[in-house]
């Protein structure tokens, strides 16, 4: 689940899909590409072909509010913008938004839009639609994970067309951040969010507009030739269901997708082929997101922290990073990544210690009074149904190897594996008991929406429902504060109590690894990853692999 199942991603999380690349293959021809880069300034660069990309799952709705799920997110990230977004060295700049002001107080910021921007249908992008779009995002009638930082917003005065006041009831330190939310169409977006067509024919101001769309099958977007930042260079982007990353790897090799995510084992095994290295580059590095096992507070025994401080000394997680993931990842303590600023190195939780465990077990209760080797406690048997989703071959050989891990201190488990749709669903209801899945996490260390009390239930991130009122005071201290020591203060507290509460099992940051087709040119690796231009990208006449017509 990225932070974007309920969040999935947060704000701008898309444009970090493939943060601090580094080329790990073929690193002669990413050299040989930055000295053609001189280059280009003399050269006609050439329109057209496609770039084609696989998703496991078909996208669940494409309005930015109500897209859940990574599969949507994946596609509305072609078709929207926000006021402001993240560049090449991940710093916030404008997107819509030409530039703004904050009051010296914090409390208010005047957005300056730029003029011109046409929504794909040829209407102008203005003041009027960051005003709706603020109030779909707090609407009842929005079924949205991200509408919390809004909710802090006093009022959004429209000044004239290309001049928006946003005014906020306090101090909110990732209020600019947050306006990475993508802007929706006022003139469009007109019926309740269950009953809009903009579900699956939407309208955006970005870059590609949606073409077609074949039903479990495909997505066609083609480029808008009157995108405000400049008309893409690669003409049209194809997305493919495809439901396991066994079959996109062949279809990589194939020829019939030019990149995809690999997994640790394709990486490790796969990819040193001559075909591999004549056609890929690969681009590595360590993944914002986090793998994790999630309890059910409002399930017996998860709300007991002996027993989720138990299920966590008999994990091994680094035999997890050595097997599963061939050594590519870090094991996690904690929700920020090991080389980010906001991570607490002094926030350990429990180590491997499978006697801890069972102690630890015992000190809560749990007796083997018949000698089968299973646990019982008031004379029921230890039985957890771990949960998670279909089409993911690392999270499902995890769930084996914690169903054994926790057989070993006398616990019966029970693997449920379910389509992507239907354990979001069960989420949703609070219908599980332990699940495997993983976060993606943004720069701004604001986790509010996953660990606040208030955010259990209903479209909340929280859907474990874990509660601490010490975690409650000092997410919101950490979110009016905008000077980063202070503020680290605030999270570096709050991964003590992680650590020490377990509310998670944290598993890993592992390293993810790109495979691109290399006629792509211009591809950029920065600290915003490699598609921060993607706009830019390019590929020689000679080289294009579809014959597309470009006006």
């Amino acid at each position: 689940m990225k932070k974007n199942i309920l969040l999935v991603f947060l704000y701008l999380i898309t444009v970090l899909l493939f943060s601090s690349c580094k080329n790990q293959s073929e690193k002669q021809d990413i050299q040989k590409n930055k000295v053609e880069e001189k280059e280009l300034s003399s050269v006609e660069i050439p329109y057209g072909d496609a770039l084609s990309t696989g998703e496991i799952a078909e996208p669940i709705n494409l309005i930015p509010a109500l897209a859940s799920d990574s599969a949507s997110h994946n596609v509305t990230q072609y078709i929207y913008n926000g006021l402001v977004k993240y560049d090449k060295d991940l710093n916030l700049v404008g997107d819509l938004a030409e530039y703004w002001e904050i009051s010296d107080d914090k409390k208010v910021f005047t957005f300056y839009l730029k003029k011109g921007v046409k929504w794909h249908d040829g209407e102008e992008f203005t003041a009027d639609d960051v005003k709706f779009t603020y109030e779909f995002m707090i609407s009842d009638d929005t079924p949205t994970a991200y509408d919390s930082d809004f909710r802090v917003v006093e009022s959004v005065e429209v000044i004239d067309r290309y001049t928006v006041k946003v005014t906020y009831k306090e101090v909110l330190s990732p209020a600019l951040a947050s306006w990475g939310i993508w802007m929706m169409p006022h003139h469009a977006l007109t019926d309740k969010p269950s009953r809009s067509p903009l579900q699956r024919k939407p309208i955006g101001t970005g870059p590609y507009k949606l073409e077609s769309w074949k039903a479990g099958q495909s997505i066609t977007l083609t480029a808008f030739h009157d995108y405000f930042e400049g008309r893409p260079k690669i003409e049209k982007v194809f997305i493919r269901v495809i439901p396991n990353q066994t079959t996109q790897y062949l279809e990589l090799l194939n020829g019939t997708i030019d990149i995809m995510g690999l997994t640790p084992k394709q990486d490790a095994l796969d990819t040193n082929t001559p075909k591999y290295i004549d056609n890929y580059n690969t681009y590595s590095f360590l993944d914002f997101s986090y793998t994790y096992v999630g309890y059910n507070f409002k399930r017996a025994p998860f709300n007991n922290q002996l027993v989720r401080r138990a299920l966590t000394h008999a994990i091994n997680k680094q035999s997890i990073v050595d097997g599963l993931l061939y050594g590519k990842g870090i094991v996690a303590e904690g929700p920020y990544k090991p080389d980010s600023y906001w991570y607490n190195p002094n926030a350990k939780g429990p180590e491997y210690n499978v006697e801890k465990a069972k102690a630890l077990l015992a000190e809560a209760g749990f007796k083997d009074t018949d000698g089968d080797g299973i646990l019982e406690y008031n004379g029921k048997k230890f039985t957890i149904e771990l949960m998670t989703n279909l089409n993911n071959d690392v999270r499902g050989k995890i769930a084996e190897l914690v169903q054994q891990s926790w057989a070993d201190i006398g616990i019966d488990v029970q693997i449920k594996v379910l389509e992507w749709a239907t354990m979001l669903g069960e989420l949703n209801k609070n219908n599980f008991q332990a699940v495997i899945l993983g976060w993606s996490t943004v720069l701004d260390p604001d986790q509010y929406d996953i660990w606040a009390a208030e955010r259990c239930g209903g479209n909340g991130q929280n859907y474990i429902c874990y509660s601490n009122e010490e975690i409650d005071r000092l997410l919101i201290e950490g979110r009016k504060v905008f000077d980063n020591e202070e503020r680290k203060l605030c999270y570096d507290k709050v991964q003590e109590i992680l650590a020490q509460e377990q509310p998670y099992t944290f598993l890993y940051f592992p390293y993810s690894s790109i495979a691109l087709n290399k006629r792509f040119q211009n591809v950029e690796p920065a600290k915003a990853g490699i598609t921060y231009n993607f706009i830019d990208w390019f590929v020689p006449k000679q080289q294009q692999k579809y014959k597309i017509v470009v006006e």
